[in-house]
């Protein structure tokens, strides 16, 4: 094997590398403080338009918006279902891409990415660079979603009201 291939298969797998000292509280990117479950579910609240009323958020801020749950037998089982097929991030694929939104009615960004209705809450107070760009945002979105997808637990599910 070549010198060069080996140092980015190297770098590739190093940078995917999870700590299994790390704190549940602490940012997975940094020493930075992991927002609570509670302001968590508010910012997604405010993020979702409000006519998407059917959709489950995940620990680490990763949540779906389902369409049609009125059709679907157990929306947690589905959640996570989608969750493990498309959550995890896998270089070289159409997991890794991103798409960065930037929030109005709270603080913060939304990171969209390859599974359909799936996206990741950011908040400003979980990254250092107070001016972050849209590259840094949506790697540590994609970071977030990739926790959730390896490990999905699920913290609150929002249904309409009938």
């Amino acid at each position: 094997m070549k010198q060069g291939t080996f140092l980015i298969i190297f770098f590739f797998l190093l940078s995917n590398c999870n700590s299994s000292s790390s704190k549940e509280n602490k940012n997975p990117n940094s020493d930075k403080m992991v927002i609570d479950q509670a302001e968590l579910i508010e910012n997604v609240k405010l993020a979702i338009n409000p006519k998407f009323q059917d959709w489950v958020l995940f620990k680490n801020g990763t949540y779906i918006i389902f369409d049609n749950a009125d059709t679907i037998k157990n929306i947690n089982d589905e959640a996570i279902s989608q969750m493990k097929e498309f959550g995890p991030v896998f270089g070289g694929g159409p997991a890794g891409d991103f798409g960065v939104t930037h929030l109005n009615k709270t603080e913060g960004w939304i990171v969209s990415g390859h599974g359909y209705g799936m996206y990741t809450y950011v908040s400003t107070s979980e990254i250092e660079n107070k001016t972050p760009n849209d590259v840094e945002i949506g790697m540590f979105g994609r970071n977030k979603r990739n926790l959730d997808g390896k490990n999905p637990k699920i913290i609150y599910v929002n249904t309409r009201k009938k």
